[in-house]
């Protein structure tokens, strides 16, 4: 890829027949392509940066390849040096023809000297925390509020010179009003995931009372789920129609939050080894630079996680879609390349009966900045997870169990990907954007990654790194790929993201089901 800085245009592989200005380009300026003087074209219209622009003649129903990959077809005939996006291409989705664990890398593993160590907190269960929070978690919308006004009575109580890192509450909409069966299972199996996060040490589940989600199903003789996960959390829990409703809730709810702080600050942050880290990783807010800039720079820092014995998550099944064929062919074996086809085979059902397309994706913002389909958006997305080999495949907020590259079943939309990634254990999240994203987590520190320079300066307030320096070649993705790996381990440790500096605490599951 070339990345100089006197380069007008970037040109991703040798395939490629679409270049992507760096700068913006005015109409009728004379570019030259492939660094030789004879290989030059001029711009017919004004490019902005991060959009397409035609390298050669493009005859109407040929392919359009970017990334040496197909992301669609020409809708007329397009001259060199044309602007080529929305209005003269449309997607090319070749589902169907795949190869399973065909190219399955093998990982250069790294010794435990080299790979290091965080300061993070052991848990009972073999969980390694890189938090230690007390959780008022809610069963339900109706309980909410009161969990909020239990964890801002410690707001302001100085932790610091403590081992625990404060008192943050988890509302949410959701907890009734659900069928029964695979949306209040899922339901289920999120708020437990959070109950048993390695980054709570200790947690007050609030209910109303009489809600389908009740509290009864995560304290006392009928828990379910994640039973593997319980070992040493200590757990307390109150119902509002029985405490005598907001008043005396928040009342007893703080008289018990006192109790367990006490209880976590007898916990310590030790040496842990850099294989205990399951990092999320997400994209949002994308430009067409997050597949050039950030998200391949995750992915270096992906690999190296997974050569320490760690875990990348990929997440996000709709920015999956056309993209997916990488992934089966990465897959450790033939049985999880499929598990890779048949939930992306679920999903584009799921859209199916709302009227949904697989193409409703993206959004505008991520077409204002020069993606043109999903195809396109995929191709780049999935670079998040790096080069080795993909290892497993998980449901939504489904606890993940296996070291190495994997896959979870989420949305593309922002808080609903982090919360299933948070609720399967993943203890650090990065979050690529190139048009500016703010989100966060309640017990998850959440890194910030700017694909470009404009948008690391304009939102220098959420933004940890700066990927930009990548487009205007100042760094290799090699390089800004260490410097997110080396904040991962300094973040793990304890030093604070950008995000948890503001306060961003956004939980939102994922409701699949009607409304009853």
């Amino acid at each position: 890829m070339n990345t100089n800085s006197d380069k007008p245009i970037l040109v991703l592989n040798a395939k490629d027949n679409v270049g992507v200005a760096r700068l913006p380009i005015g109409e009728g300026r004379e570019i030259v392509v492939n660094g030789s003087i004879n290989d030059k074209i001029s711009a017919r219209e004004t490019i902005t940066p991060g959009h397409k622009i035609a390298l050669r003649q493009i005859a109407k129903g040929s392919l359009i390849h970017k990334y040496g990959e197909t992301i669609g077809k020409a809708t007329e005939d397009i001259a060199a040096g044309s602007w080529v996006h929305t209005h003269n291409v449309v997607p090319e989705f070749s589902a169907g023809n795949y190869e399973f664990a065909t190219q399955t890398p093998l990982t250069n593993f790294f010794s435990p000297e080299e790979a290091g160590e965080f300061m993070g907190y052991a848990r009972e269960n073999g969980d390694v925390g890189t938090r230690n929070y007390v959780a008022v978690i809610a069963t339900s919308n109706c309980s909410s509020h009161v969990t909020e006004l239990i964890a801002e009575h410690f707001s302001k109580t100085d932790f610091q010179g403590d081992s625990i890192d404060g008192v943050v509450a988890i509302p949410h909409q959701e907890g009734c009003g659900h069928s029964q069966g695979e949306d209040t299972w899922q339901l289920e199996r999120t708020i437990a995931g959070m109950i048993y996060h390695p980054n709570v040490g200790a947690v007050l589940m609030v209910s109303l009372g009489c809600e389908v989600n009740q509290i009864s199903k995560y304290i006392g003789t009928t828990q379910l789920g994640q039973q593997a996960f319980r070992k040493g959390k200590l757990i307390v829990g109150l119902e509002m129609q029985v405490s005598g409703g907001t008043r005396a809730t928040v009342a007893a709810g703080v008289k018990e939050v006192e109790k367990l702080i006490e209880h976590c600050r007898t916990m310590k942050r030790t040496p842990q080894p850099m294989s205990r880290i399951i990092l999320g990783t997400n994209c949002g807010g994308s430009d067409a630079f997050s597949g050039i800039s950030a998200n391949p720079s995750l992915g270096y820092a992906s690999d190296l996680l997974v050569r320490s014995g760690g875990t990348s998550v990929l997440a996000e099944i709709p920015e999956c879609m056309g993209a997916e064929h990488l992934l089966t062919r990465r897959a450790i074996d033939e049985a999880t390349g499929r598990r890779v086809v048949d939930v992306v085979k679920w999903y584009q059902e799921y859209l199916s009966r709302f009227g949904g397309k697989w193409d409703d994706n993206p959004s505008p913002g991520n077409k204002l900045g020069g993606i043109t389909n999903v195809c396109e958006k995929s191709l780049g997305a999935v670079a998040k997870g790096g080069t080795t080999a993909l290892t497993g495949v998980f449901p939504y907020a489904e606890r993940i169990n296996k070291p190495g590259f994997v896959l979870m079943n989420t949305p593309g939309y922002d808080p609903v990907s982090l919360t299933g990634l948070a609720a399967g254990g993943a203890n650090m999240i990065c979050f690529t954007t190139g048009r500016g994203s703010a989100i966060g987590n309640p017990v998850v520190p959440v890194i910030k990654v700017a694909t470009n320079s404009r948008i690391a300066k304009i939102m220098d307030d959420n933004m940890d790194i700066n990927a930009g320096t990548v487009v205007e070649g100042e760094e290799t993705i090699y390089d800004v790929g260490q410097r997110i790996f080396d904040l991962i381990r300094r973040a793990a440790s304890g030093e604070q993201t950008k995000s948890e500096v503001l306060g961003h605490k956004e939980f939102v599951p994922w409701r699949i089901g009607p409304v009853m």
